[in-house]
Protein backbone atom coordinates (compact mmCIF):
# COMPACT_ATOMS: atom_id res chain seq x y z
CA UNK A 1 0.00 0.00 0.00
CA UNK A 2 0.97 3.30 -0.66
CA UNK A 3 1.97 5.90 2.16
CA UNK A 4 -0.92 8.26 -0.01
CA UNK A 5 -3.71 5.19 0.36
CA UNK A 6 -2.44 4.72 4.02
CA UNK A 7 -3.11 8.21 4.49
CA UNK A 8 -6.15 8.47 3.23
CA UNK A 9 -7.37 5.84 4.97
CA UNK A 10 -6.39 7.35 7.74
CA UNK A 11 -8.69 10.74 7.21
CA UNK A 12 -11.75 8.16 6.34
CA UNK A 13 -11.21 7.42 9.70
CA UNK A 14 -10.03 10.22 11.99
CA UNK A 15 -10.89 13.86 11.25
CA UNK A 16 -7.25 15.16 11.52
CA UNK A 17 -3.87 14.17 11.17
CA UNK A 18 -0.07 16.39 12.07
CA UNK A 19 2.77 15.38 10.67
CA UNK A 20 4.13 13.64 14.11
CA UNK A 21 0.94 11.30 14.21
CA UNK A 22 1.68 10.87 10.55
CA UNK A 23 5.02 9.79 11.47
CA UNK A 24 4.35 7.29 14.66
CA UNK A 25 1.03 6.14 12.87
CA UNK A 26 1.44 5.52 9.24
CA UNK A 27 5.64 5.76 8.53
CA UNK A 28 5.41 8.86 6.17
CA UNK A 29 7.85 11.03 6.93
CA UNK A 30 6.94 13.94 4.37
CA UNK A 31 2.79 14.69 5.47
CA UNK A 32 3.36 18.02 3.39
CA UNK A 33 4.46 16.11 0.44
CA UNK A 34 2.00 13.67 0.54
CA UNK A 35 -0.65 16.07 1.29
CA UNK A 36 0.26 18.07 -1.93
CA UNK A 37 0.03 14.84 -4.13
CA UNK A 38 -3.73 13.95 -2.74
CA UNK A 39 -4.53 17.72 -3.57
CA UNK A 40 -2.84 17.32 -7.24
CA UNK A 41 -5.20 14.17 -7.44
CA UNK A 42 -8.05 16.24 -6.99
CA UNK A 43 -8.91 15.57 -2.85
CA UNK A 44 -10.12 18.47 -0.63
CA UNK A 45 -7.74 18.13 1.94
CA UNK A 46 -7.82 21.91 4.08
CA UNK A 47 -5.00 22.84 6.79
CA UNK A 48 -4.92 24.98 10.24
CA UNK A 49 -2.34 25.84 12.19
CA UNK A 50 -2.78 24.48 15.77
CA UNK A 51 -0.93 25.03 18.89
CA UNK A 52 1.14 22.73 20.53
CA UNK A 53 3.79 22.50 23.27
CA UNK A 54 6.81 20.65 22.14
CA UNK A 55 9.08 18.32 24.84
CA UNK A 56 10.84 21.08 26.07
CA UNK A 57 7.74 22.71 27.23
CA UNK A 58 8.22 25.62 24.59
CA UNK A 59 4.56 26.71 22.53
CA UNK A 60 5.09 26.30 18.86
CA UNK A 61 2.17 26.10 15.86
CA UNK A 62 1.78 22.37 13.63
CA UNK A 63 -0.04 22.45 10.67
CA UNK A 64 -3.03 19.86 11.28
CA UNK A 65 -4.74 18.77 7.70
CA UNK A 66 -8.68 17.31 7.31
CA UNK A 67 -10.05 15.93 4.67
CA UNK A 68 -13.44 17.32 2.62
CA UNK A 69 -15.13 15.80 -0.32
CA UNK A 70 -12.93 14.86 -3.22
CA UNK A 71 -13.25 17.28 -6.31
CA UNK A 72 -14.37 15.78 -9.46
CA UNK A 73 -12.39 18.46 -11.96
Amino acid sequence: MKQEERLLDYLSINPTITSIQALNELGIFRLASRISNLKKQGHKITSRMVPVTNRYGEKCHVSEYSMGVKNDS
